[in-house]
């Protein structure tokens, strides 16, 4: 009897000490990080840096990408371009939206990729969409600003208290110390009024009076060269993404893009990449972003580190294994 009663007694022990080896473990579902929910707002089809800042964002399992918005002048052509782009990469489940036409001056360089598609989508209203999305997800919404601002200024008039439910905006935009050309090997002539902000400072200034958590990367730390050799090396990768982006790249009729718009994701997943300082900025009426004294009003990068970042880009595109399960 007492040989079986200490059986049983060790093998309860054992189950036991099981059990507590068990929820020691973390679970699956604790192991899986929560993925950034964003929202990118872009004037793709002028340049092309746009194509390649959504890629990254495609490619980039850590985003969960909610839809897109087109921006600036001919915006149903740009939510063609989307509509192509997101079909071409397998993504055609991600919605796009359009924002409200404007008659601004626009260079539509990938006009003919964009009409190369001859099925016609009905868009949703790029204002209400977003508004929309952040009413279902307070606090938890990325929206990413890659074009002028017009949708920006839109979204603020026509519901300020559901905008600033955002999580936050991060910005390609302005310029503080170093405006276009000013790279770190050559003279530097200063400041300019950078695109994104200049086509309209009055939404810019009503960006930075929403009270939204505003991460900025401007000119100083988005002029971004990929230069010859790094793009023989993603052309010729010949996956959907790559494929894709030479495509426009060859449209797009010019040499060396700047990449300024991924810098906006990259930073997102890999802050490292563009160390943010805060500073106190304004807008003014010729789209000047002025550097001031007093309390910060937004995060804004510098100074970033070209090589890290095409270290960590061109990986992600060409990875067979990366792709973004909406």
């Amino acid at each position: 009897m007492k040989h079986i009663r200490a059986s049983v007694i060790l093998a309860l022990g054992l189950i036991a000490c099981a059990c507590s080896l068990i929820a020691q473990m973390p679970s699956e579902k604790a192991e899986t990080p929560l993925r950034e929910k964003i929202i990118i707002d872009t004037d793709v089809g002028d340049d092309i840096d746009d194509a390649f800042a959504i890629a990254l964002a495609l490619r980039s399992p850590e985003l969960q990408v909610l839809g897109f918005t087109a921006t600036f002048g001919d915006t149903a052509l740009r939510a063609k371009l989307l509509d192509r782009l997101l079909a071409d990469t397998g993504n055609a489940d991600i919605p796009v939206a359009q924002g409200v036409p404007s008659s601004r001056k626009q260079n539509f360089t990938q006009a003919h990729y964009a009409l190369e598609r001859s099925d016609v989508q009905k868009h949703s209203d790029a204002t209400t969409f977003v508004l929309e999305q952040v009413r279902k997800a307070p606090g938890q919404i990325t929206l990413v600003a890659i074009g002028p601002l017009m949708n920006v200024g839109a979204m603020i008039d026509k519901d300020a208290a559901t905008f600033r439910k955002l999580k936050r905006i991060v910005l390609m935009g302005g310029s503080i110390d170093r405006g276009y050309g000013d790279l770190e090997y050559g003279p530097i002539h200063g400041a300019d009024p950078e695109w994104n902000i200049s086509n309209d400072p009055l939404s810019a200034q009503k960006l930075v009076a929403s009270n939204v958590p505003l991460y900025i990367l401007p000119l100083d730390s988005t002029q971004l060269k990929l230069d010859e050799v790094k793009r023989s090396i993603l052309f010729k990768q010949g996956n959907s993404f790559t494929d894709a982006l030479a495509l426009l790249y060859l449209e797009w009729g010019q040499q060396t893009p700047t990449l300024f718009d991924p810098m906006t994701i990259a930073w997102i997943i890999k802050p490292s990449l563009c160390p943010m300082q805060p500073i106190r900025i304004r807008i003014d009426e010729k789209g000047f972003t002025r550097r001031e004294q007093g309390k910060p009003n937004a995060q804004v990068c510098l100074k970033s580190n070209p090589e890290e970042f095409f270290n960590f880009y061109i990986p992600r595109l060409l990875s067979p294994h990366l792709a973004n399960v909406q």
